[in-house]
């Protein structure tokens, strides 16, 4: 499937599919959409502690690649699990802004070593930061009380509907430790029920920019 690098409305890139029209991140902005929902609705909830976070979708890496610096400023030290069944090419990793749109310090290093580091291996990106790609698809998560948090950052169930289900959301469910959370840019109704429907407590909070609400589950 045809994949072109875009920039969306915050200045950041992504990877537009046009067959699909659909986007890695949301086109109001990529950078604004990981902050608001993964960081600010998920990581932050988390400080002074050792965690575990599973990817649902690494993509291009922005979700993980923000969260390495944003866990080292909440004392974290994070075990990173990022699942993908197609790893962009290193030619659209190159086209790729966020380390010159984060202002961090040695954020290049971070973004390449992230990309360079081989899959189905556990690699220490820095004291406080291990990381693990998995090449595999959803379905075949196997986990099991295991993560404190998900980031669900699947494409949208217009395009692919079958990763919304509750087939899905019970794996999800089953990898998270107790008290563990979820979070999603997703706010359809069909996504809160299939979550209600494998024992997920909902919460609909504030969206990001151009998104009225996301979901927010967490295993009681």
């Amino acid at each position: 499937m045809k994949r072109e690098i875009i920039i969306t409305a915050d200045g950041s890139s992504t990877i537009h599919l046009p067959e699909w029209d659909e986007q890695y991140h949301s086109k109001h902005g990529a950078i604004q959409e990981a902050m608001h929902v993964f960081i600010k609705s998920g990581l932050s909830l988390f400080s002074n502690a050792e965690i575990s976070i599973l990817e649902i979708g690494f993509g291009t890496g922005l979700n993980s690649f923000i969260t390495f610096f944003e866990a080292e400023t909440l004392n974290l030290k994070v075990n990173y699990v990022g699942v993908e069944a197609y790893p962009i090419t290193s030619n659209e990793i190159e086209k790729l802004n966020y380390a010159s749109e984060l202002k961090e310090n040695n954020t290049k290093n971070i973004f390449t070593e992230i990309h360079q580091k081989n899959w189905e291996i556990e690699h220490k990106i820095a004291s406080h930061f291990s990381l693990t790609k998995r090449k595999q698809f959803f379905n075949e998560i196997k986990d099991e009380n295991t993560f404190n948090l998900i980031y669900f950052d699947a494409f949208g169930a217009k395009v692919q509907p079958e990763l919304w289900t509750a087939e899905i959301f019970k794996i999800m469910y089953l990898a998270l430790k107790k008290g563990g959370i979820l979070v999603t840019y997703s706010a359809k109704g069909s996504v809160r029920r299939a979550m209600q429907e494998v024992g997920f407590t909902v919460e609909r909070l504030p969206g990001p920019p151009g998104k009225r609400e996301m979901l927010r589950a967490t295993k009681q």
